[in-house]
């Protein structure tokens, strides 16, 4: 996580306390609201941050739970996604994506990601289709949007549902459009490094459905919608009042913070250029909310030592895709399956990014990067 430092020699992987200080009193406020009316679980906290979170995503429904993990395996009960189900996704992300799928007992089915964006390549998708397809559910991976409308396409074409995991994404734009209602429905998390993070878990499932909003309120609460009576198997995923006051203070300063992260990852287009670093890249129908900065090399674990070692905070974000994970040994996976993700899981290094990081943090990122490549 990092600590706070002015000193530009030493630039932390994330810097969450200089984030906090300027918005302290306004947190500790809530948090004392919070604690004076004794609204631990749920409450009306947690009910303005579902109705703000649904405004700023242009949603009719938002429902708080206690992570996005919890959110996602929802959503896959929303869908009735079932044993002998299949569920289209991604080998290239946190393996919570896959966990939502696995915990109603159907199988993760993993395409390739296209290259350049680390995302689902909707090509492989068509591809993938069976008759025992349930649902596809593809991750704004980084915070970079996938290319909804081919998936969309595919997906209206063989009538299956979209689920978006915007769990890395708070704020991204698909062409101009903030990302969460181009599917069924989309899950985010609020885990504390996220864009828009907590100060503890949270998650949250966005829909335009109705039914599926009600629906996933029950569930949340032990399958209830009236107290000590339940109409299905339901979860204890309730989103705790103290986390909803966070977020809806944290949530007023989310498009300054984005834009931030938009400068710090133009400063390292700039002066990156001339390395020989494969850099992210927007693409044109993409404003990406730069939740990570990935970059790739053969050379990324000596990369990595070598900006440790200058006190340059760095990250590995998923080094081994999840179709090669032990716990899906028994999905019969091999090394060499999906080629493009093996690659970019060798090579990907995550550099500091967040709204705080200063010019001159920036540019010792950079210069000891240059360092690296000159004495290489």
């Amino acid at each position: 996580m990092g600590t706070p430092t002015d000193n530009p020699a030493q630039v932390p992987y994330l810097d969450l306390p200089t984030q906090m200080r300027p918005i302290r009193k306004e947190i500790d406020a809530v948090i004392a609201h919070a604690l004076d009316n004794c609204s631990f679980c749920l409450g009306p906290d947690v009910v303005q941050f579902e109705k703000d979170f649904a405004r700023y995503c242009g949603a009719a429904h938002c429902v708080g739970f206690n992570s996005g993990t919890s959110a996602l395996h929802v959503a896959m009960k929303l869908l009735d996604v079932g044993p002998g189900d299949e569920v289209i996704t991604t080998p290239c992300t946190f393996v919570a994506t896959s966990w939502a799928i696995s915990y109603v007992n159907a199988k993760p089915v993993y395409v390739d990601i296209d290259d350049a964006t680390f995302n689902l390549d909707p090509k492989e998708v068509e591809r993938a289709i069976t008759p025992r397809t349930k649902a596809v559910l593809p991750v704004h991976l980084y915070g970079h949007p996938v290319d909804l409308d081919p998936l969309l396409k595919i997906c209206r074409k063989h009538k299956l549902p979209l689920v978006e995991d915007a769990a890395q994404a708070h704020g991204a734009k698909y062409k101009g459009k903030v990302v969460g209602t181009f599917g069924e429905m989309s899950c985010f998390s609020f885990y504390p490094g996220k864009n828009l993070g907590a100060y503890g878990e949270g998650g949250a499932l966005v829909t335009n459905n109705a039914a599926f909003a009600a629906r996933a309120r029950a569930l949340r609460e032990h399958g209830s919608t009236q107290r000590y009576y339940h109409d299905e198997v339901g979860f204890n995923y309730r989103m705790e009042g103290i986390q909803g006051a966070v977020l809806g203070v944290k949530l007023k300063h989310l498009d300054a913070w984005t834009h931030e992260r938009q400068r710090v990852a133009k400063r390292y287009h700039e002066l990156l250029a001339d390395t020989p670093l494969q850099l992210p890249r927007e693409a044109d129908y993409a404003e990406s909310a730069w939740h990570l900065y990935v970059v790739r090399h053969p050379r990324r674990d000596d990369l990595k030592a070598h900006l440790e070692s200058n006190k340059i905070g760095c990250a590995l974000h998923y080094p081994l895709p999840l179709h090669l994970q032990k716990c899906y040994a028994a999905l019969g996976y091999k090394p060499g399956d999906f080629p493009v993700a093996e690659k970019a899981a060798r090579e990907c290094l995550s550099l500091p990014i967040y709204p705080e990081m200063t010019e001159a943090q920036i540019q010792r990122v950079a210069s000891v990067i240059k360092d690296f490549f000159r004495k290489a």
